[in-house]
């Protein structure tokens, strides 16, 4: 009989590593969508809001 740690085990070993990939790829492709252009670009430029060089 495997106890309640091996069985938590096998699922973060298989199932969980699995979840974690998928979130991955989800959060890295999130930055790709067309709806997120404008805050990309928002992004991308702020830290030059306040440069008094350019």
């Amino acid at each position: 009989m495997s106890s309640f740690y091996d069985t938590f085990r096998h699922f973060a070993d298989s199932y969980g590593l699995a979840m974690i990939f998928g979130l991955y790829l989800l959060l890295c492709g999130w930055h790709f969508l067309p709806r997120s252009r404008a805050g990309v670009e928002q992004a991308k430029n702020s830290i030059f809001r306040d440069d008094e060089h350019g």
